[in-house]
């Protein structure tokens, strides 16, 4: 099996026994086949996670744990804090404003210089031209026109994946599962009001990204939509109860679950309805353990939203990390974050086994996306400026928008 679909791992896994018992001798043979490839790659990614897991040291595990924020900036200053983060065994970075050769650049010392092959992210809500000044633009969400379906969503996610790849980029932090009402500011980000839209236009879209080698991650558990509060100046309060936040706020994320998606990002917001102490989601066991992973059986990875914006302040990386979090990002002081986390392992207030359980979940999903090995990051100046903007992503974006 080629390694350049997570979503296929996953979804196989689902429905093989199905499909083995109904299809004819030849199909049930191919399936058995396709199956036996699949159990053999999730078996690879386990052993190679333990064994990885079991020779890094106490801090660089826990550096795995962490994905600060950087600009996208190929000048030396930036440069270099990269080269800190690859010696440190930094799981992966989060990429802001700059441009695609800033990006190739630090992509490619990150990955060169990386003992662990490591997970580059970037928002990409109306694609890469969110963060980055000269890559192609496509619709912003509130714009996808009506009669935008399941099959043009997924061609959509596969063209972001082809120009991530391009640019050494493996995990785009989208898409945006919140179920807007409307009058708040996260409408221009979502795909509207009906959660049954919301989540088919999300899945297809995240299977198009995942079947083209890109990490997707869900944004904000438990749903942003009703929250008229920007987590970046204060924390959210969803105000509903438990039976509206179920076919409402939830249900897109019951479907990515159901599909086998990767990652799910927790969002600054309390939830009074579930978590009585009205903790940050991102920082709550309640929301994270109870709900996200016990109630709705998710197995993927589970990131914070920036704890740097203020709807975190208070907390620390510990507090997420002993919520569930497996990733911390963009803490406002990565190094004292890590060592603030190691200090808590050697106190007995974090165990190391439950470090260890959250680094062999990242680097599972590490092997599956560079079958343990480095990726296969194409960098060239000009394969950027030409790969970039081709045909099908102006056919793609106009599609969206319904445009002849």
């Amino acid at each position: 099996m080629s390694r350049g679909s997570l979503h296929s791992i996953f979804l196989i896994i689902v429905v093989q026994m199905m499909l083995i018992c109904c299809a004819p001798k030849t199909e049930k043979e191919s399936v058995e086949e396709l199956a036996t490839e699949t159990s053999d790659l999730t078996e690879s990614a386990r052993r190679w996670a333990d064994s990885v897991c079991g020779k890094l040291t106490l801090r660089q595990k826990v550096a795995q744990l962490f994905m600060p924020a950087l600009y996208a900036s190929s000048d030396l200053w930036t440069s270099r804090l990269i080269r800190q983060y690859a010696d440190s065994c930094i799981g992966g970075v989060v990429l802001l404003k700059g441009d695609s050769a800033g990006v190739a650049h630090l992509a490619e010392i990150l990955e060169t210089k990386s003992e662990v092959p490591p997970l580059v992210s970037i928002d990409a809500e109306w694609g890469l031209a969110m963060r980055l000044v000269d890559a192609p633009e496509f619709p912003r969400n509130d714009n996808i026109s009506n009669e935008t379906d399941e099959n043009l969503m997924f061609d959509y996610g596969r063209e972001l994946a082809r120009e991530c790849r391009l640019l050494g980029i493996n995990m785009v932090l989208g898409p945006v599962l919140d179920v807007t009402d409307g009058s708040d500011f996260m409408r221009r980000r979502s795909l509207g009001n009906d959660p049954h839209r919301v989540a088919d236009l999300s899945v297809a879209y995240a299977r198009g990204l995942e079947s083209g080698n890109v990490v997707s991650v869900a944004k904000h558990f438990p749903g942003h939509g009703s929250v008229s509060v920007d987590s970046h100046h204060g924390m959210g309060v969803i105000n509903r109860s438990l039976h509206e936040m179920d076919s409402v706020d939830l249900y897109p994320y019951k479907r990515w679950v159901e599909q086998g998606l990767t990652g799910i990002m927790i969002g600054h917001l309390a939830v009074p309805s579930i978590d009585s102490d009205m903790r940050p989601a991102a920082v709550s066991p309640t929301v994270i353990r109870d709900l996200l992973r016990d109630d709705m059986h998710f197995n993927g990875l589970v990131l914070t939203d920036a704890l740097n914006m203020e709807g975190a302040n208070g907390y620390t990386s510990v507090d997420a990390i002993k919520a569930g979090a497996d990733i911390v990002l963009a803490p406002n002081k990565t190094f004292v974050e890590i060592q603030r986390v190691v200090a808590a392992v050697q106190e007995g207030k974090l165990s190391e086994n439950e470090i260890n359980n959250h680094v062999r979940r990242i680097l599972f999903y590490k092997f599956l996306l560079t079958g343990g090995g480095k990726s296969e990051n194409q960098t060239e100046e000009k394969r950027i400026e030409i790969g970039l903007r081709i045909p099908t992503t102006d056919s793609i974006a106009k599609q969206l928008l319904n445009k002849d």
